[in-house]
């Protein structure tokens, strides 16, 4: 069964019914050899993210849309006499640390699932312990390899480079060919873009790298490699960079004189930009997620976040959001709260798809797919070019 649009709002917004009422298949569904069908009357979540650190806006954002969504499955009794617990751990960025926390959880017979880290480096070290233990967790972000590796292990985040050709795409509606590539190597999914991708779509899309040059995450002056990049004379530049590198990236990309496009990615919004200013108008990226999208589900989750925090959603917090409709909607469907009973409804609900905070979403086996939208910063703030 597919389900037919988005989880719903928060009961006591008054507005459910421009959501999707999201109903179990009937009967108790599949169920695999440990499979309990028993619903307990708590069911406990463990949220392993970087609340603290250098992508605690990423883990900060992704944690406020578990939680929303916690809050609309237990006030909406949407699993009925039972509710959801969430039990959140702070990573701090570290992947030893993310490691033993899941271990901790896993031992523990109360935790039914697990809402994974939000970093590649992370999670490719969590993956193969849940993998393991048989326990099915749900990524955000983490677009690297190493991280959906087997029958427990689901990402409700579509990788960065399934829908990065959309920013491709908008550059060449520019006219641009000729692009010089700034990345972060420190993050696998970026160093995946720079080092593969990209190059991979030279002759396909028709553009010339005129060159690429790595930088790790701690780097924060990048003045000499864009004097480099600038005397290159490209038609635009791509900058694959992460949290407050962007806005640096292209204060010193305009005080050297160059006043043409940036391809940048998602990391650049959050309000990594603003410190740039007018300086960092022109730089788009393509993103599964802006708050300003019109998929009915999107606008929904969008009201129902700013009702709840008074501020506008990040992708990172549709990401979350949907992550943990996801585990209900599969409890849902299987008809029972174990970790088999969990992982069983996963697939069928990825089989399904569903229409969620960032729109209409597909899978490809455990993976997520989404169609993307392009976001552009015009040195105040973000605007909407593509769906």
């Amino acid at each position: 069964m597919k389900y037919a649009t988005g989880p719903g709002r928060l009961a006591l917004l008054g507005v459910a019914a421009a959501m999707m009422t999201v109903t179990a298949c009937g009967g108790s569904g599949p169920s695999g050899s440990t499979a309990s069908g028993e619903m307990p009357s708590e069911i406990t979540l463990l949220s392993t993210t970087d609340k603290t650190g250098t992508l605690a806006y990423v883990g900060g954002s992704q944690l406020e849309g578990i939680e929303l969504a916690v809050e609309e499955i237990n006030q909406q009794r949407f699993l009925g006499d039972s509710t959801l617990k969430l039990d959140s751990r702070d990573t701090a960025g570290d992947a030893q640390t993310a490691a033993s926390q899941v271990t901790e959880g896993i031992a523990n017979p109360d935790v039914a699932a697990i809402l994974g880290t939000v970093s590649g480096a992370q999670s490719v070290a969590v993956a193969p312990i849940a993998e393991s233990s048989r326990t099915p967790v749900v990524f955000t972000q983490s677009g690297s390899a190493g991280v959906v590796i087997g029958d427990y292990t689901f990402r409700s985040t579509a990788p960065q480079e399934t829908y990065f050709p959309k920013a491709i795409d908008h550059l060449k509606s520019l006219g641009a060919k000729r692009i010089s590539v700034l990345y972060n190597a420190g993050q696998p999914t970026l160093a995946e873009i720079a080092e593969n991708q990209l190059p991979a779509m030279q002759e396909s899309e028709d553009l010339e790298i005129l060159s690429s040059t790595s930088v790790q995450s701690t780097t924060q002056d990048f003045a000499a490699t864009i004097t480099k990049i600038v005397g290159e004379k490209p038609d635009a530049v791509v900058f694959l960079l992460v949290g407050a590198q962007n806005s640096t990236a292209m204060s010193q990309l305009r005080q050297a004189g160059f006043d043409g496009p940036a391809v940048g990615n998602p990391a650049a919004g959050a309000g990594n930009l603003a410190p740039a200013g007018p300086a960092g108008a022109g730089m788009f990226w393509a993103t599964d997620f802006n708050y300003l999208q019109t998929a009915p589900s999107s606008v929904a989750f969008v009201e129902a976040y700013t009702t709840r925090y008074g501020k506008n959603p990040l992708n990172y917090a549709a990401e979350g959001y949907d992550a943990t409709w996801m585990i209900a909607r599969a409890i849902k469907e299987s008809g029972g709260a174990s970790r088999e009973d969990i992982k069983n409804g996963l697939n069928a609900v990825a089989a399904a798809g569903f229409d969620g905070a960032v729109g209409p979403v597909t899978f490809e086996g455990n993976d997520q797919r989404v169609e993307g939208v392009v976001v552009e910063w015009d040195g105040s703030a973000e605007g909407l070019l593509a769906e």
